[in-house]
């Protein structure tokens, strides 16, 4: 018989912290959207992902959709941003938190004439760097494929209130 030598009432100290700057973290520039990863699945275990976005003038981040296993988290930086929550839309300043458990419609666009900067952070992560790269090599294509876009939408475990306007481009 082998005995577990694991002890039970010591904590084992670890130096996993991770420090990025502001100018660090892989960059996607998704048509006029940038998007950088701070925080990634693969850094958290899965557990968090912390991305700073840059909305130009009168763009739309994301339509109205929802998640099952994760909750969002926008924190408005710069600028003014619109979000929706339901049926109900929210123009959120600098400071200002927006917490999305799952389950809960939202979606999200900068309306005014000047670049709204965000940091977006999810719980957990579902390794989001995978539908942000996914999302910039679809909405890239010529013209863009719904299908494909529902199948990537869903794979990272977001569904969209409408199917039928669900693109996030200005009519």
């Amino acid at each position: 018989m082998t005995l577990n030598k694991e002890n039970y009432f010591e904590d084992k100290i670890e130096d996993n912290a991770v420090i990025i700057k502001p100018d660090q973290g892989e960059k996607l520039e998704l048509n006029t959207i940038s998007i950088t990863f701070k925080v990634t699945s693969e850094a958290s275990n899965d557990q968090l992902g912390v991305y700073e976005i840059s909305l130009p003038p009168m763009c739309i981040g994301a339509k109205l959709h929802y998640h099952r296993f994760m909750d969002e988290t926008f924190i408005v930086n710069e600028g003014v941003l619109t979000i929706q929550l339901g049926n109900n839309e929210y123009q959120a300043g600098p400071g200002t938190v927006v917490y999305v458990p799952r389950f809960t419609s939202h979606g999200f666009k900068n309306d005014s004439n000047e670049t709204v900067k965000l940091t977006l952070i999810f719980n957990p992560s579902q390794k989001r760097e995978g539908f942000f790269r996914g999302l910039h090599k679809t909405l890239n294509e010529v013209p863009i494929d719904p299908k494909k876009y529902l199948k990537l939408y869903n794979k990272y475990d977001s569904f969209p209130v409408d199917t039928s306007n669900m693109i996030p481009l200005r009519e």
